[in-house]
């Protein structure tokens, strides 16, 4: 059986209680990360706090996870980072990052920092729903499950 863990990008994370209760669920070892502006103590998860900095969570992620680890990150850089150590990704909405899109994402996401730099605004997201909530966690079951069987 491979040994695999839960690695939560949690700086604006709205999936951690989620993500911590499935991993408590499928025995699984969960790492929350955040930087020194956030605050997470969850039972069933140890949390690893770095200094606060541009990308210094995302650094300290990429640097611990392991080839078929599961991680959690909207972040779509961080995504590519965690694809090319071999991880599985997935964001809070449950859509698995992979070659298929993560090049289209961070395009979409290079595309919007020009307008931004430009001084073009853009709408922000819209409020979360539960049914983003669900997907979530049905996705990561999914994973949890498949990952028990190898």
């Amino acid at each position: 059986m491979i040994s695999i863990r839960i690695l939560i990008d949690a700086d604006g994370c709205p999936v951690v209680d989620i993500a911590v209760g499935a991993a408590r669920r499928h025995s699984t070892p969960c790492v929350i990360l955040c930087d020194t502006s956030h605050e997470f103590k969850k039972e069933g998860a140890t949390t690893i706090t770095v200094s606060r900095g541009a990308d210094s969570v995302d650094f300290a992620l990429v640097n611990l996870l392991s080839a078929g680890d599961i991680v959690v990150t909207q972040d779509y850089g961080l995504a590519a980072m965690c694809l090319a150590r071999r991880a599985v990704v997935v964001n809070q909405d449950g859509m698995i990052y992979d070659e298929s899109n993560i090049e289209a994402l961070l395009l979409q996401r290079h595309t919007a920092a020009k307008i931004r730099r430009g001084g073009g605004r853009l709408r922000g997201n819209s409020k979360r729903k539960e049914e983003q909530n669900k997907a979530f966690a049905m996705r990561l079951e999914e994973l949890l499950e498949g990952k028990s069987d190898e």
